[in-house]
C-alpha cells in the first residue's frame, strides 16, 4: 500500500495531503535509475581494476602459455640452424672435397626472405604480434629453403658418390693371381735385366710367375679392349689381353695360356679371364702385368691396396724394387 504524503500549509495553517503527479513519479524514477546507473558503471570500473573475469584469466593464461611456447620454438629453431649449418660445413669441407668438386655459392646457400609474403594474410588481421610472426616466419622460410638448397646439394653428391664409386671398382686394385704367401712377384717395374740378351732394359711391368693354368683375374671393372694370340712376331707379348677401366686406365696381361674372354666383354674385379702361361718372348710361366694411364705405362705396384696390410705391402714392394732379371 502506497504511503500517503502531507506537506504543512502556511496559509492555512493545516497540514494538507500531498498529490503526487505522473511527472513526479517519473522525475523520481529517472533520479533513481542515474543513480543506480552510476553505481553499477563505479562498481564495474572497481571489479575491473582490482579483478579479473574468468575470460581475462583464461586469455592470461593462454598468452603465458604462447610466450612459453614461442621460447621454446625459439630454442628449437636455433637448435634447426646450428644443425644446419652443421650442414652445410660437412657439404662445403668434407663431402666436396672428397669427390673434387667445388662447393655452392654463397648466394644460393643463403636464399632470400620470404616469410613476410608467405603470413601477410595472417599480419593483415591487425594482430598485435605481427613482429613476432613476421621474424618466425622469416626463420622458418630461410631454413626451408636452406634445406631444399642442402638436399639438392646432397643430390648432387650422391651421384658424385655413385661416380666415384664406379671409378673406385675399375681402379686396377689387386694382383692378377693369388698370392697369399706374396711370394710370386719375381720382377717389378724399371730397369731390369733382359733374359734373352742380358742388357739392362726398361721393365714396363710387373712379372708373377705361377704354374701354367693358374687363373689369372682382372684386376679392376672394364671392357675387354684387345686379345692377341700368338704375337710373339709382333709385340713379344705372347697371348694378352687389354682391358679398358675408363678414367684413362688400361691394363694388360701378357705371356698368358687359355684366354676366356673376347674383345668387348665386360669384367668385373676378380674375374677369371685367362690361365698363366709362358707364351711368346718369356722363359718361364708367368703373368707379366701393366698399367696404363693416359697413354702412359706406370708402376702397377703403387695400384696393390686391395687385400694387403701395410706389412704385406711393404714386402711386395721390397720385392718389386730388386733390380733382378725379368722373365720376358
Amino acid at each position: 500500500m502506497a504511503r500517503i504524503k502531507y506537506y504543512y500549509d502556511t496559509e492555512t495553517c493545516r497540514y494538507e495531503r500531498a498529490k503526487v503527479t505522473k511527472t513526479d513519479i517519473l522525475t523520481n524514477f529517472l533520479g533513481f535509475l542515474s543513480v543506480a546507473l552510476v553505481m553499477a558503471l563505479v562498481i564495474v570500473i572497481v571489479y575491473n581494476t582490482y579483478f579479473e573475469s574468468p575470460v581475462e584469466t583464461q586469455l592470461k593464461k593462454e598468452n603465458q602459455e604462447l610466450a612459453e611456447y614461442y621460447e621454446l620454438l625459439q630454442e628449437e629453431l636455433d637448435d634447426v640452424q646450428g644443425e644446419v649449418k652443421a650442414l652445410e660445413e660437412r657439404d662445403n669441407n668434407i663431402y666436396r672435397k672428397i669427390y673434387e668438386a667445388e662447393p655452392l655459392p654463397l648466394e644460393i646457400r643463403d636464399p632470400g626472405r620470404g616469410g613476410a609474403e608467405m603470413y601477410k594474410k595472417i599480419m593483415e588481421k591487425g594482430l598485435h604480434s605481427r613482429p613476432l610472426v613476421e621474424y618466425i616466419a622469416n626463420k622458418i622460410d630461410k631454413l626451408t629453403r636452406k634445406a631444399l638448397v642442402l638436399n639438392q646439394s646432397f643430390d648432387k653428391i650422391m651421384q658424385l658418390a655413385r661416380d666415384k664409386d664406379m671409378e673406385l671398382t675399375s681402379l686396377p686394385a689387386i694382383q692378377p693371381i693369388d698370392n697369399p704367401e706374396l711370394t710370386k712377384l719375381v720382377s717389378g717395374f724399371g730397369m731390369r735385366i733382359n733374359p734373352f740378351h742380358k742388357a739392362r732394359v726398361m721393365h714396363e711391368g710387373i712379372d708373377f710367375a705361377a704354374p701354367r693354368n693358374t687363373p689369372v683375374y682382372v684386376t679392376g671393372n672394364g671392357v675387354v679392349k684387345m686379345v692377341k694370340n700368338n704375337s710373339v712376331l709382333e709385340t713379344g707379348y705372347g697371348n694378352y689381353i687389354e682391358v679398358d677401366h675408363g678414367y684413362g686406365y688400361i691394363t694388360k696381361y701378357a705371356h698368358l695360356g687359355e684366354i676366356f674372354v673376347k674383345k668387348g666383354d665386360k669384367v668385373t674385379r676378380g674375374q677369371q679371364v685367362a690361365l698363366v702361361g709362358s707364351s711368346g718372348g718369356s722363359i718361364a710361366p708367368h703373368v707379366h702385368y701393366e698399367v696404363i694411364k693416359n697413354g702412359q705405362k706406370i708402376d702397377p705396384i703403387n695400384f696393390l691396396m686391395y687385400g694387403l696390410n701395410d706389412s704385406d705391402y711393404r714386402k711386395l714392394l721390397k720385392l718389386a724394387t730388386r733390380e733382378n732379371q725379368s722373365f720376358d
